[in-house]
């Protein structure tokens, strides 16, 4: 893959931050058509959508560069339970104390 853009999904409604996944120009321009977040899997070397597997969906709600067009911020509804494939509704709940 050439350039994978790291991208934050956080909750449109809530503001809670989900997770941090890698888009390339191919994810991105699938998440634009279908409406539903998809990444550049960096270990399967692939496409894959978010919740294709557990049903857990990102629908898209609005979607910005940053101030140095670097990294996206995703805002999405949660079309399921919870993001993370641990079971926990976000992927940050490790605290570092």
């Amino acid at each position: 893959m050439k350039k994978l853009i790291p991208t934050i999904v956080q909750d449109y409604k809530s503001k809670a931050v989900y997770m941090l996944g890698y888009s390339s120009a191919k994810s991105l321009k699938r998440t634009k058509i279908t409406g539903y977040v998809w990444f550049w899997s960096r270990s399967r070397k692939k496409l894959w959508m978010k919740g294709e597997e557990s049903g857990n969906k990102l629908k898209v709600k609005e979607i910005y560069f940053d101030c140095d067009q670097d990294a996206l911020l995703i805002k999405v509804l949660l079309e399921g339970i919870n993001v993370c494939h641990t079971g926990n509704l976000s992927c940050f709940f490790n605290l570092i104390k």
